[in-house]
């Protein structure tokens, strides 16, 4: 193969049949969808739109067709960087354009229950668990480079193609129930817990491509040397080169992550924030003007005088209005208010 340049990595493309049919399909469903809330009177995002075309789809056809695809059975760092396009960026990309809650406005109400019975269900509850998807994606990559699995990949065509399945569903078990609207997690991963996960994520992540950057053994040895190119580095060095890849992908889609999960829990406190002063104004509007009325009662029976006759009996105790004695955030918040006065 002719040597590797900056230009041919950027104009070198091949046909993936396998990987081209799963873009169309996951991007005409994607289309549909939009098209079904619009036509309905709802109003879909085009931000989240353009994420799952962009980095969603894009990255699968850039980790599939372009010049990584095309030299990554002669050099190790493509196909590195092909699988961490894969496992992290386009699941990620994927999440952002939030298919879950597009698929559940789309559809009719029956099948969009089936759809979220289908995510609640037990397996897909158990695989979805952060701390199982988090080990899941782990053991996808050490699984490819440390097992025979890769090595065999690169000789059988359709076992490739399997192989960018997998970790294209890997990544996105994670990925996608974290950033989703819909309540497919535990009532626990609240938005601080999910950035707590994601940072951890983040963490892990980073362990493949130590490995891979450290091993003292070749991955793929056998193949690598045997179709090694002439102008291309040392194949231990290669392999260097595609571990520090992977590391500084991750690390780098991490950001991005962390903060689309800060911008989510923003908007959520900004929501729960305006559904409380709503209640608030709706609770002041009908609150009874009992308080001033027992000051009333109570500065009269004081001014009368001692001497006009016997002590009148004790006033039963007034009932105290409910913002004094209720714990929660709107009686507080009417606390402050008369306080204030």
């Amino acid at each position: 193969m002719a040597e590797l340049t900056v230009g041919r990595l950027l104009t070198s493309w091949q046909l993936d049949v396998p990987a081209l049919l799963l873009v169309l399909a996951l991007g005409g469903l994607y289309g549909w969808g939009v098209l079904r809330v619009r036509g309905g009177g709802g109003s879909w995002s085009p931000a989240r739109t353009a994420a799952f075309a962009v980095p969603g789809l894009g990255a699968l056809v850039v980790a599939t067709m372009s010049g990584l695809a095309v030299y990554d059975h002669v050099l190790f760092w493509p196909a590195a960087v092909q699988n961490i396009l894969l496992d992290l960026v386009a699941p990620l990309g994927l999440a952002l354009g939030d298919p879950l809650r597009l698929a559940t406005e789309a559809l009719p109400a029956g099948a969009a229950a089936r759809v979220r019975r289908a995510m609640t269900g037990r397996l897909v509850r158990l695989l979805t668990f952060p701390l199982v998807s988090t080990a899941l994606v782990l053991a996808t990559e050490l699984t490819v480079y440390f097992t025979p699995y890769f090595a065999t990949a690169l000789r059988v065509g359709w076992l490739h193609e399997l192989m960018y399945l997998h970790l294209l569903v890997a990544g996105s078990l994670f990925v996608v129930p974290v950033l989703t609207r819909e309540e497919t997690l535990p009532a626990w991963c609240t938005h601080p817990v999910r950035a707590a996960l994601v940072f951890l994520d983040g963490v892990i992540d980073a362990v493949p491509g130590i490995v891979v950057m450290t091993h003292g053994t070749l991955i793929a040895g056998a193949w690598y040397l045997h179709h090694h190119p002439s102008w291309a580095p040392d194949v231990r060095q290669d392999q260097q080169i595609g571990g520090g890849a992977m590391l500084s992908i991750a690390e780098l889609v991490a950001l991005p992550f962390l903060l689309a999960i800060l911008f989510q829990w923003a908007r959520a406190e900004r929501a729960q924030t305006a559904a409380l002063d709503r209640r608030l104004d709706e609770q002041l509007a009908v609150v009874p003007a009992t308080a001033p009325a027992a000051s009333v009662a109570s500065a009269s029976a004081s001014a009368s005088p001692a001497a006009t006759g016997p002590a009148p009996a004790p006033a039963p105790e007034q009932v105290r209005p409910w913002w004094e004695t209720e714990e929660n955030e709107v009686a507080a918040r009417i606390r402050r208010q008369h306080g204030e006065k």
